[in-house]
């Protein structure tokens, strides 16, 4: 199984990308999570929700047919980590490649949604995109330490 984040933005803080590569690096080489990074709209006089539009078509040039998608936005789902553990697990086991989608400034668009077999809201409240990156990365490591019975997860 793969995991993809896939984001709008590029060049990140360091301390975003050495936060990320680090959760990355603690997983198995049979589940890879990668970072793929797609660039903003450059806003200009544009509309936000043409910005979004665009940012779309761009995130979602990179999900194949059988990628199973979560979006992530704040009127999701709000899932626990135990939630996150037991999904992962089942696809995982339906033999998917998983791919994250974190929007720009202006969020995702209607578009990213209606690909998306499911929408996650890690809060209620608004994160800068950077440490939403690091935040999906500890969460996948996490979830996959209660699978595998590792002690860094403390219900």
């Amino acid at each position: 199984m793969k995991v993809r984040l896939i984001a709008v933005g590029q060049r990140p803080p360091a301390w975003v990308a050495d936060g990320f590569t680090e959760y990355a690096k603690r997983l198995p080489r049979d589940m890879p999570l990668t970072l793929l990074e797609v660039q903003a709209v450059t806003r200009g006089h544009l509309p936000a929700d043409r910005i979004r539009r665009q940012e779309a078509e761009r995130l979602l040039g990179h999900l194949g047919p059988r990628d199973h998608v979560v979006a992530l936005a704040v009127d999701g789902a709000a899932w626990n980590t135990e939630t996150l553990a037991k999904k992962l697990d089942n696809w995982r086991m339906d033999g998917q490649d998983l791919a994250f989608l974190v929007g720009g400034a202006d969020g995702l668009d209607q578009l990213c949604l209606q690909r998306a077999d499911d929408v996650l809201s890690l809060s209620a409240l608004t994160f800068p995109h950077a440490l939403v990156r690091v935040m999906v990365a500890e969460q996948i490591y996490r979830a996959w330490t209660i699978l595998t019975g590792h002690p860094y997860h403390r219900a």
